[in-house]
């Protein structure tokens, strides 16, 4: 099959469902639309696009993006099986509409929820067939339930050698003072953890959070991840669709402490590998980290591998 992958792929996961694809014999495109850059030609085109955001529900930047993809569409001159759009609520609807002059079927996945995200809602009439991560939005808007995916699943971690109990990386939202009550939780049992905020701005000095001004590279933060023990989900206020550490500590089969309540109900949930905490007065015991991973059996695991994701939303060889 010939397929092109759209997305916004500013953390660099998106390229694995590429990769995956090219290994079972496609012909792929990736176009990472993270990589065009706008840059406003004056001021006034500045002051323009907050006229157009406010009352006119699009944005110059949104355009350019959309401007640019079709650009390289028209370039690859082969018309295709599937192109799959990662995040097209940063997409113009008139672009996404143009992308079905380049293919048989043109699907949507998104990995944001619409509670969240609202300007998702402008832009699903323009696929095929859309297709989301969260449950809630599956049912409200009929659309197809696809969860993220599990992209790694070399663990170099060495067994009783960890640097960190616990790990987080986030980027700086609501979800902050969740993540120091449970840092406190942790420096008050002597745990070793590893918290990293991406903020800009942050001057907050707070000693158990590390704050970073630009993206960590995924290589970097595997290597977090491989340094240690056990992994820390925080979900956004409003959201129940799996985050990929989830997806990281399946692969990796590292145990999972998460907010998310919503996961015991998906296959894989083990409590002796996942620990359900609450945000308000989030208890950590010591007893969580004693117990060895269970390991889940490949007939489950499969659904969530990039080859199971991709047969489920390109492919529709399997069903989740």
């Amino acid at each position: 099959m010939h397929i092109t992958l759209i997305s916004l792929d500013n953390w660099g996961l998106n390229k694995h469902i590429a990769i995956s694809l090219e290994k079972q014999g496609h012909t792929v495109h990736h176009i990472d639309f993270n990589a065009f850059k706008y840059k406003y030609p004056s001021i006034l085109h500045k002051a323009y696009n907050v006229v157009l955001k406010t009352f006119f529900k699009t944005n110059l930047k949104h355009l350019h993006y959309g401007n640019e993809i079709l650009k390289k569409l028209k370039e690859n001159n082969q018309k295709q099986d599937v192109i799959l759009t990662i995040k097209g609520d940063f997409i113009s609807p008139k672009s996404i509409l143009e992308f079905k002059n380049y293919t048989e079927k043109s699907i949507g996945f998104f990995n944001d929820n619409i509670y969240r995200c609202p300007k998702i809602k402008r832009v699903l009439h323009c696929f095929d067939e859309v297709y989301s991560f969260e449950k809630e939005d599956c049912a409200n808007y009929n659309l197809k339930f696809a969860s993220n995916w599990i992209y790694n699943s070399e663990n170099t971690s060495v067994e009783n050698q960890f640097e960190y109990d616990v790990f987080n990386i986030s980027s700086i939202d609501k979800r902050l003072p969740i993540l120091k009550r449970i840092a406190a939780n942790l420096a008050s049992q002597n745990s070793k953890f590893k918290f990293i905020i991406y903020d800009k701005k942050q001057k907050d000095n707070d000693e158990n959070i590390t704050y970073i001004r630009s993206h960590m590279p995924l290589s970097e933060v595997n290597d977090y991840i491989n340094r240690s023990k056990v992994l820390l989900d925080i979900n956004r206020l409003g959201q129940s669709g799996l985050t990929f550490r989830v997806f990281e500590s399946l692969g990796l089969e590292k145990k999972l402490i998460t907010t998310n309540a919503d996961i015991k109900n998906y296959d894989f949930y083990n409590p002796n590998n996942i620990l359900i905490i609450d945000e308000n007065n989030p208890i950590i015991p010591m007893e969580f980290f004693e117990n060895e991973y269970e390991k889940i059996p490949d007939s489950i695991l499969e659904k969530y591998t990039l080859k199971g994701w991709t047969n489920h939303v390109i492919l529709k060889e399997n069903s989740l």
